[in-house]
């Protein structure tokens, strides 16, 4: 298996789409991800906090993640269990009116699957957003629909909305979300990084 991480984060395929965006700022890779890693974050893209810190969840949605998954900061940032890989690794960038760019389809085309490859031991695999889910799941329709079915999903998969404070209405109008899938994916996730 070839490593691509030092080829990854050399990436400027995006440099000219990031320059025409609001924030006109320059390519930067966040790669985090190493063979071994046994649980699997497939997100969406860095956001400007995660592109400045270089670090993936850098941010009030990696703590709100970190609670959901049930894991310290320490132990969700141990590459060697716990596999960050996003449909972009760059920050996408703002539109003129402040709005999150989507993730370039290139990256994921260029990227995904071997970086995917390069992580074969994962048995858990948390999709978080309508992206990552469009990906990784056949026949998806909603993101709602999509957290709900959780049971139906292939083994080891669970679909989580995106942990930003702009779900907090979401979460509101969901209790099922915080009583029914997060003890279980609480469990699937202690399961997986304690056997």
């Amino acid at each position: 298996m070839t490593d691509i991480r030092p080829e990854l984060s050399q990436c400027t395929l995006c440099a000219d789409r990031f320059a025409a965006t609001a924030t006109g700022h320059r390519p930067n890779p966040v790669v985090w991800f190493q063979p071994g890693a046994r649980l699997l974050i497939a997100s969406q893209a860095p956001g400007l906090k995660v592109h400045e810190a270089n670090t993936p969840f850098w941010d009030a949605s990696g703590k709100r993640l970190r609670d959901w998954l049930g894991v310290d900061e320490t132990t969700f940032y141990d590459r060697s269990r716990v596999a960050i890989i996003p449909m972009a690794f760059c920050f996408p960038g703002y539109d003129a009116k402040g709005s999150d760019l989507p993730p370039p389809p290139i990256c994921a085309k260029t990227w995904r699957a071997r970086a995917l490859d390069t992580v074969p031991d994962v048995r858990l695999t948390v999709l978080i957003g309508a992206y990552a889910m469009r990906y990784h799941l056949p026949g998806f329709t909603t993101v709602t629909r999509a957290v709900a079915d959780w049971q139906n999903h292939p083994k080891g998969v669970f679909a989580l909305p995106h942990p930003s404070w702009r779900n907090t209405g979401w979460l509101k109008k969901n209790p099922w979300f915080e009583e029914d899938v997060l003890p279980r994916l609480r469990a699937a996730v202690r399961n997986v990084l304690d056997d």
